[in-house]
């Protein structure tokens, strides 16, 4: 070092001085915020508030809202809009479609502000002498997917009044009384599970109901409808695209009565008065599956009667929300219910409330003739083996996975096999068919985690109110039905991470998980309606209709090649990319010698790979193993009366 540079550098050295010790500078303080939303008290409050809905602009999928809220004493009212969402386990309220809100007060402007530590509170001045306040906005809902999930068609809507409704902060939501009306387009019917309908023209008016079961109780509306009857005072409504896609055989809907004949079977009452399946067939609306006590939103292929065989992993869906009725709306984790809808959810409990459910829709659907048991089979392969391969399981246990609502909302990830997703459905689902087989075997069949539903979600016929849980009650009742650690049992395969993967059910039923090469019933067709390619287990990717590269297995062959979601398979040795070249391409590279040559593209960018791949096409499948009882089929031997 020249002596200029040393004599810069000693200079440096003493001006230098470190962050921590430079007293001089200015270091502010935490401003103080103060609580300025009351919390919610279980009072009534004084008055019935007027929610208006014009649905008519169907066009620009504009709804266009009108609210009087009575008030009673001026000074500052906040009004919040919905943010944590039931059924959706997170904070999602739409607040963000919201425009041109304004305040009235016989018909003269009110101030209001937006609270900067809450947004989705708005603060009102209210004057002297006046005993209510009008509100209106207009909410704009998404006209295409990359703005949202659409909810209004030229032919159909998804009306869920948490996104064109305020509610009066400072008092639990069952304690605020909503009447509405609510206007349809010409010739549209829509059918919600509230009360006191009348019908004038397209004008919808309800009888007053509290704003908990208002929110609980969403509208589908078309204008190509059919609804019909499945017994127990439940409803098949059902809009669609086209009236074409409504025609149902007398047989599609007397599997779907059994559906609901078979769950009355196992819960032994109804946390219902009625219910109505809320069913849209459709490749415009946008897709939803979920739970409410009275009602479920639900959305198919518009051929979901019409190509009935090639729909059968389709109609696991409308069991799964049925179930939710007793598991999720009328027995719930007690710390995910909450008085208001500011009040933050927590989730630890989704693998009862969302993994239990999981079990019973298949097993449901089993029971009612829904799916057949080679798909429900299937099925618990496809989950069961990639489990087997998930990296993520090493650092993260399945209840932890129960705040990805929370944390990650469903958005795509780079390497979810890494992460983990929410996997409480699904291994909670396997989890819980160990518990049964764990009963049933020991038992000799005399006990099941069907005496577990009876008493755990049963109580009062017709009482839809909530009942809360935790977990030492599901031990308490599992214990009741079966004797065993059922704490440790949970706490090991919910609770802590690095576990190995969910197959003792399985395997208590007397099935092992084996590896062919041809796809299950389930991959099969659930490959066949999107056109993609499943090769988690011999590529360690998926590849969809487009060629499109996703789901990359961390740490798997197309990892190891750099191939990332997203990238696009150009060419299989040489030739443009089909599923039948990439499947040939890895049956040939079984040999040990021949690579699977690939041209791939990302961002413009072209590559030829080679993936030293031999092991061949490789899809899960459940296998029964030796001459016992075949637990599976005692499983799902209909309960109703036949």
């Amino acid at each position: 070092m020249k002596k200029a540079h040393i004599v810069a550098a000693a200079i440096a050295a003493v001006l230098f001085v470190p962050a921590t010790a430079q007293t001089g500078n200015s270091r502010p303080q935490p401003v103080v915020q103060p609580h300025v939303i009351p919390l919610p008290a279980d009072k009534p409050y004084p008055g019935t508030i007027q929610l208006r809905v014009d649905a008519t602009d169907v066009a620009r999928g504009i709804y266009r809202v009108r609210q009087t809220i009575p008030v009673a004493k001026p000074g500052k009212l906040t009004l919040l809009y919905p943010e944590w969402l039931p059924g959706k386990h997170a904070p999602r309220g739409a607040i963000a479609e919201v425009a041109g809100f304004r305040a009235t007060a016989g018909g003269k402007p009110l101030a209001w502000t937006r609270q900067p530590t809450d947004v989705y509170a708005f603060d009102i001045d209210v004057p002297a002498g006046v005993k209510s306040i009008d509100i209106a906005f207009e909410f704009l809902s998404p006209t295409r997917s990359s703005e949202g999930r659409i909810v209004v068609t030229p032919a159909m809507m998804n009306l869920q009044w948490e996104q064109v409704s305020f509610y009066p902060a400072g008092y639990f939501t069952r304690q605020i009384p909503v009447q509405l009306d609510v206007t349809l387009p010409n010739g549209w019917t829509g059918v919600a599970a509230l009360d006191g309908l009348k019908v004038a023209g397209n004008r919808y008016s309800y009888a007053p109901t509290n704003y908990e079961a208002l929110v609980d109780s969403p509208m589908f509306a078309g204008k190509h409808f059919r609804k019909w009857d499945l017994g127990h005072n439940v409803t098949l409504n059902v809009v669609a695209d086209e009236a074409k896609y409504l025609e149902a055989s007398p047989d599609h809907i007397a599997r779907h009565a059994a559906l609901v004949s078979e769950a009355v079977a196992l819960f032994g009452t109804r946390p219902f008065d009625r219910y109505e399946f809320l069913l849209a067939l459709t490749d415009e609306l946008g897709g939803i599956g979920l739970e409410h006590h009275r009602s479920s939103e639900n959305s198919r292929d518009p051929d979901y009667f019409t190509k009935w065989d090639e729909n059968e992993t389709a109609r696991g869906l409308l069991p799964h929300e049925l179930v939710h009725s007793w598991n999720g709306k009328y027995r719930r984790p007690e710390k995910l219910w909450t008085p208001d809808y500011r009040t933050p959810m927590q989730d630890n409990l989704l693998w009862v409330y969302e993994g239990q459910t999981s079990f019973w829709d298949l097993v449901l659907a089993g029971r009612s003739g829904m799916q057949s048991k080679e798909v429900i089979l299937g099925e618990w392969a496809a989950n069961a083996a990639f489990y087997s391969v998930q990296p993520g399981r090493a650092w993260r246990s399945v209840e932890d996975t129960t705040h990805d609502p929370i944390i990650a909302a469903r958005k795509p990830r780079a390497f979810p096999s890494a992460t983990r997703t929410e996997d409480y459905y699904n291994e909670g689902s396997l989890m819980w068919l160990e518990a049964d087989m764990l009963i049933r075997t020991a038992t000799r069949d005399r006990k099941s985690l069907d005496d577990f539903a009876r008493i755990f979600f049963g109580g009062r016929d017709g009482d839809w109110g909530q009942k809360g849980y935790d977990f030492d009650e599901v031990v308490a009742t599992l214990t009741a039905v079966h004797p065993h650690d059922w704490a440790t049992f949970l706490r090991e395969r919910m609770q802590v991470a690095g576990q190995p993967a969910p197959t003792g059910g399985i395997e208590r039923a007397g099935y092992r998980l084996v590896w062919r090469d041809k796809p299950n019933a389930y991959d099969r067709e659930r490959m066949s309606k999107s056109k993609n390619a499943d090769l988690v287990h011999s590529l360690g990717l998926t590849i969809d209709r487009n060629g499109v590269a996703g789901s990359i297995l961390w740490d798997g062959p197309a990892f190891r090649a750099d191939i990332v979601n997203g990238t696009k398979i150009i060419a299989v040795d040489g030739m443009s990319y089909s599923r039948e070249r990439i499947e040939a391409a890895i049956r040939a590279a079984a040999d040990g010698k021949t690579p699977v040559r690939l041209i791939v593209e990302r961002d413009g960018r072209y590559r030829t790979i080679e993936i030293a791949y031999h092991g061949g096409l490789r899809w899960p499948h459940l296998e029964k193993i030796g001459d016992g009882p075949d637990w599976i089929d005692r499983l799902l031997a209909p309960k109703r009366a036949l």
